[in-house]
């Protein structure tokens, strides 16, 4: 969509509002450009974006891309929403698509683009959004795929969808607040108060306002119970028209328009003293536990909390309480009143999460066949990880040094033996640090204190965040700090010539390796040396395959310590991928001499 605005906006079309495939304007013919636009988005011209290459072989003309710019007749209704079967801000989710109103599919639908819809449609934050209760067959396609940031102003600004059978997933019922948002607070559940009225969002006069009118807020926003009710434009001044003044609430209404006020407020009251509500968030939370990440599962409804059913809870509902809860993810679903029997009412619902929800409350329900046959003796108990942050210390800059993790807010080191380059990859991931150099042992920056976790991260390598790998645990007596695991991630100044590789004594394709380790160059010693990591290393020096490893003629001792221990499986791009090496005395093997392929050059 990047590179559409671009086009679109080069050719003095406006923006772009779709880019589709080629059953909308056909196949092209002749040669397939093997150039990938890197836009912004706000460039004037094509020229002006970054572009790399990729291989012809990957593309036939069954791909060439079309657009849709604004400019277009055809763009008259395209990317435009409605809802149908509910109200103004509540329905069914239709969307004008390749020139039809089309159902969307509830798969792969996330906060993100429900904020967008709302947004879209005028209609503040999301509330809810779900399956369809209409189970009748759309009669025309579907659409699936949308995938968005959460900033776009419009549905059409998110990564393309597609096309698909109605029969293939759920489809979308969502409700926004048609009446009530919370502004500029940081979250969905604090800030100014705004209200909806005759089309125009404006906001309420802080005079006699109050916490019984907070909570009627919180309530309509299902954001827990209030916390303050900040009068005196304390989340900054709003705009437009002030729609209530002296709100007077009891406390009981289900929507701040149901409370009482004198009407408009502009001859009493000017934005800067727009009123502004805090909830408490909270949909749920584990009691009775050994720390705020793990306990009973007690959900607030109705204005009380009540315990889950074991039946009605599943590692999807898990996922999404503790990520709602900053307590990283699950370890362990406990059924039967692990954590001792409730109190009050065993909630009537079942939730069914996908998992990827930010809050419960986004999550799906049913009324539950199965809490019938339920009591206290069957809540259901949580044991979340409790990791939420990670970073870098004592390193030149954020990008390198010794790793911590926070733990229910206190922060604690990670023991070497449990941390490896998969494991670092992610880190490094996660701090925008780019991928992982090297692990390295204790002397490099030095010891940490307090707490070591006792946990092994078993991550592939490919995700984003720590909280995305598996964990296991082992005990911390087999570690202390001088065990604490440090990494230089790519991103770090430190690592300019860190991982780097030349041969000596020999040509630019053969000769005894040296590689830059900790700060230095290194011989490599011939011990545990093998195939694997002598085609990683051909391949890194971009010189082909092996023909010959050995042990360096020359006896002459390395003047610096020398290096062992890489193990490659053979397919990494560079030696810094495989596992950690260590540094050794010189002396303690022979030194590696290489002999590969030579340079390659390609041929068209």
């Amino acid at each position: 969509m990047r590179a559409a605005d671009v086009l679109c906006a080069q050719l003095d079309c406006g923006s772009a509002v779709a880019v589709v495939e080629v059953d909308w304007f056909g196949e092209g013919s002749g040669h397939i450009w093997a150039d990938v636009f890197d836009c912004q988005g706000n460039e004037r011209h094509l020229s002006q974006c970054g572009i790399s290459s990729w291989s012809r072989a990957a593309c036939s003309h069954k791909d060439d891309t079309g657009v849709i710019c604004n400019g277009s007749s055809v763009a008259f209704h395209e990317g435009r929403v409605r809802l149908s079967g509910g109200s103004e801000c509540q329905g069914e989710v239709e969307i004008y698509f390749r020139q039809d109103w089309r159902r969307v599919l509830l798969d792969s639908w996330s906060l993100s683009e429900a904020s967008v819809l709302c947004r879209q449609l005028g209609c503040g934050s999301v509330l809810n959004y779900r399956s369809s209760p209409s189970t009748t067959e759309h009669k025309h396609m579907c659409v699936t795929g949308f995938s968005c940031s959460g900033s776009e102003a419009h549905l059409g600004n998110c990564s393309s969808a597609q096309p698909v059978s109605c029969s293939s997933g759920e489809q979308l019922y969502i409700t926004c607040s048609d009446s009530v948002r919370l502004v500029n607070g940081g979250s969905r559940c604090a800030g100014r108060v705004e209200v909806l009225h005759d089309g125009q969002w404006g906001t309420v006069c802080h005079n006699d306002w109050d916490m019984k009118d907070a909570a009627v807020v919180c309530r309509e926003l299902h954001c827990g119970k209030p916390v303050d009710a900040p009068q005196f434009g304390h989340f900054g001044p709003g705009s437009g028209p002030i729609w209530m003044v002296y709100v007077r609430c009891r406390g009981s209404e289900s929507t701040l328009k149901d409370c009482w006020s004198l009407g408009r407020g502009e001859s009493y009251c000017g934005h800067g003293g727009d009123a502004g509500v805090t909830c408490s968030g909270e949909n749920v939370r584990l009691t009775a536990g050994p720390h705020r990440c793990s306990g009973r599962v007690e959900v607030f409804y109705g204005g009380s909390w009540s315990t889950v059913c074991d039946a009605d809870f599943d590692q999807q509902d898990a996922e999404v309480v503790c990520r709602e809860l900053d307590c990283g993810i699950p370890v362990e679903v406990l059924g039967s009143a692990a954590f001792g029997r409730g109190e009050g009412q065993v909630w009537t619902e079942e939730l069914q999460c996908r998992g990827n929800e930010s809050e419960i409350y986004f999550c799906p329900t049913t009324s539950s066949l199965k809490h019938s046959d339920c009591s206290h003796y069957n809540d259901v108990g949580l044991i979340c990880t409790g990791h939420t942050e990670a970073r870098l210390v004592n390193g030149s800059d954020s990008c390198s040094g010794r790793v911590e993790l926070q733990y229910l807010s206190e922060w604690g080191t990670v023991c070497a033996v449990g941390w490896d380059m998969r494991a670092a990859d992610v880190l490094c991931a996660q701090l925008d640090c780019g991928s992982a150099v090297a692990v390295v042992e204790v002397d490099w920056f030095g010891e940490g204190s307090g707490h070591i976790w006792a946990d092994v991260f078993d991550c592939q390598g490919n995700e984003t965040h720590l909280s995305q790998c598996g964990i296991s645990s082992w005990s911390r007596a087999a570690c202390s700090h001088k065990h604490d695991a440090g990494v230089i991630c790519n991103g770090s100044s430190v690592a300019f010539h860190e991982g780097r590789v030349r041969l000596s004594g020999g040509s630019e394709c053969q000769g005894e390796v040296e590689i830059y380790f900790r700060q230095d160059w290194r011989r490599v010693l011939l011990d545990s040396w093998s195939l694997s990591e002598a085609s990683v290393l051909c391949r890194q020096l971009g010189c082909g395959s092996v023909l010959n490893y050995r042990s360096s003629p020359s006896t002459t001792e390395h003047k610096h310590m020398c290096v062992t221990g890489f193990s490659c499986s053979g397919s990494e791009a560079h030696l810094g991928n495989c596992s950690s090496a260590q540094p050794v005395n010189c002396s303690s093997g022979e030194q590696l001499y290489i002999t590969c392929s030579g340079k390659q050059h390609n041929t068209y």
